[in-house]
């Protein structure tokens, strides 16, 4: 908490993350709310987003805008779900709630995260999903949030947030806590098992595997870090600290080049819960290349997911209804 207030003091008096330079801000209209990740594919299409209501949904241009791409439940009622806000438990047994995407580049495959429904995967012709592992009531998953494949293996991981949204949805209750029950878990195409690889992490909300896979970040909620797990060389099976964050981080996607971009937000609980949203670029190493701040556009709006794709900036948030999209010079 004590880290949380400095952080946002430095924020409020510091120049240093303020939005400045020549940029343009868009929104992309979605057709319901829930967007909380984006994946794009192979022939770089997209982006694919979850929606509250079960759809993924591909952009196709400003012309046809976003279309219906993937369902994660079998007998879906388009007149029942299409536009539903997705909260309740029946609702999201029926209609489904995606909320994490990543596409196989090498099949074409896109693995899907529903909360309620668990791991899945729809082939590249979209339509309804196949479950793998995980699913309201099973064994696997307490409530499953980030999703990313290595790129040199195809294997799956998949953070957990753990219990703690089960005991409470109150945000001022859950970053005063001390939970640790998240895991990192991963699933494996070949032997299509599913298994728990490391404990006792603070909300792990993201995932993200190094390019050469040695690797994998998860990003800890609670902890205002992320934290490494090695998958090769000396350090295997082993974890560290990769970085220290001036806030909460959600979700974690890694560059082309190889770096990594993570959505911060620091969180001040009193008098009232305020929001800035940022988006920070990590090296490999684990060093903090730019920030970016977000709150010109976003104000105190929470945000989930910051991608780079083709020189532009695309940024989630579960509370809006579009895609923000940034270019031009947001760097600082």
């Amino acid at each position: 908490m004590v880290k949380i207030l400095i952080a946002l003091v430095l924020f409020l008096t510091q120049n240093t993350l303020s939005s400045y330079g020549a940029h343009s801000f868009k929104k992309i209209q979605l057709p319901s709310l829930g967007s909380e990740a984006y994946a794009f594919d192979a022939q770089n299409g997209g982006p694919y987003t979850g929606l509250n209501d079960g759809r993924i949904v591909k952009f196709h241009g400003p012309n046809l805008g976003f279309l219906d791409f993937a369902t994660t439940t079998q007998n879906r009622s388009k007149r029942a779900c299409d536009g539903t806000s997705g909260n309740d438990l029946r609702t999201c047994l029926v209609c489904g709630k995606p909320i994490g995407l990543e596409f196989n580049k090498r099949t074409g495959d896109l693995y899907i995260l529903d909360a309620y429904h668990g791991l899945m995967v729809v082939g590249k012709g979209g339509g309804a999903a196949t479950q793998l592992a995980g699913g309201r009531g099973g064994t696997h998953f307490d409530f499953a949030d980030g999703i990313d494949l290595d790129p040199i293996t195809g294997v799956v991981y998949i953070t957990d947030l753990g219990s703690i949204l089960s005991k409470t949805s109150n945000m001022t209750e859950i970053l005063l806590g001390n939970d640790r029950s998240g895991r990192l878990l991963k699933y494996d195409p070949k032997t299509k098992q599913c298994g728990v690889i490391l404990t006792g992490l603070a909300m792990p909300a993201g995932v993200a595997v190094a390019r050469d896979g040695s690797f994998v970040l998860m990003t800890e909620y609670l902890n205002c870090r992320i934290t490494r797990y090695w998958l090769k060389g000396p350090k295997a099976n082993t974890s560290d600290i990769f970085a220290e964050l001036p806030g909460n981080p959600d979700n974690i996607k890694r560059t082309k080049t190889g770096d990594f971009w993570v959505a911060v937000n620091i969180q001040k609980l009193h008098p009232k819960l305020t929001v800035f949203p940022l988006g920070q670029k990590i090296s490999a190493k684990g060093e903090i290349l730019e920030t970016v701040n977000f709150y010109g556009e976003y104000n105190a709006t929470y945000i989930t997911e910051v991608q780079e794709q083709f020189g532009k900036f695309y940024v989630a948030s579960i509370y809006t209804d579009f895609v923000g999209v940034y270019s031009g010079g947001l760097r600082c």
